[in-house]
């Protein structure tokens, strides 16, 4: 088993987790200024990524610029990792590939604690991606405390490119946040990004 195999009855029942639906987690957290390199890009490359319309495109074109720009804004602070394996538990099934992970360190060459996850949706899907990136919350959760991090929220998030939907994990309850973010509103997903990993404790 690996972390998209996971549905969300099996880790309500494996992990004893429980799921609520309806906080805004981030409504009070107010746009910053993306950095001009991302704008540019953006500018210059999303009606491209939208007609070439294949999760390859947005992949490449709009969810790795953004997290790439974050990266190196916060070069000193975060490291980023792409298409990593991340086995954490095998007997749990906590294991498989991640599409992204981000961490509060600025050290490259190995992953380190703490850590927050980032799932790309399949079939512009938001909701089918919540599952496994649920399960990846729980191996970041259980890599950050082998680390000797503190058992502070752990963050999330599901992204077709275009939209982007944020989750915490805190005290065994998933929160997946009642609110969707659209590439079009950047400064809102770069200072949602920011609180999580630089601000808050991942």
């Amino acid at each position: 088993m690996t972390y998209s195999d996971f549905t969300i009855p099996e880790l309500k029942k494996r992990f004893g987790l429980s799921v609520n639906e309806e906080t805004n987690l981030f409504n009070h957290i107010a746009e910053v200024e993306i950095p001009a390199t991302l704008a540019d890009i953006l500018r210059r490359w999303l009606s491209l990524s939208l007609n070439l319309n294949t999760e390859k495109a947005r992949s490449e074109l709009i969810i790795a610029p953004m997290l790439t720009e974050f990266k190196l804004l916060y070069s000193d602070k975060v490291s980023l990792f792409s298409g990593i394996e991340f086995d954490v538990d095998d007997a749990a099934g906590l294991r498989g590939r991640c599409d992204y992970i981000l961490s509060r360190s600025p050290e490259q060459l190995a992953l380190t604690a703490p850590v927050c996850v980032l799932v790309e949706a399949k079939n512009e899907n938001i909701v089918a991606g919540i599952p496994q990136c649920l399960a990846e919350m729980l191996a970041a959760a259980k890599f950050n405390q082998s680390e000797g991090i503190p058992p502070f929220p752990v963050y999330g998030a599901v992204t077709t490119g275009i939209l982007w939907r944020f989750l915490k994990m805190c005290e065994g309850i998933a929160y997946v946040d009642s609110a969707e973010y659209t590439i079009y509103m950047p400064m809102k997903i770069f200072a949602i990004l920011t609180h999580i990993v630089i601000n808050d404790r991942i």
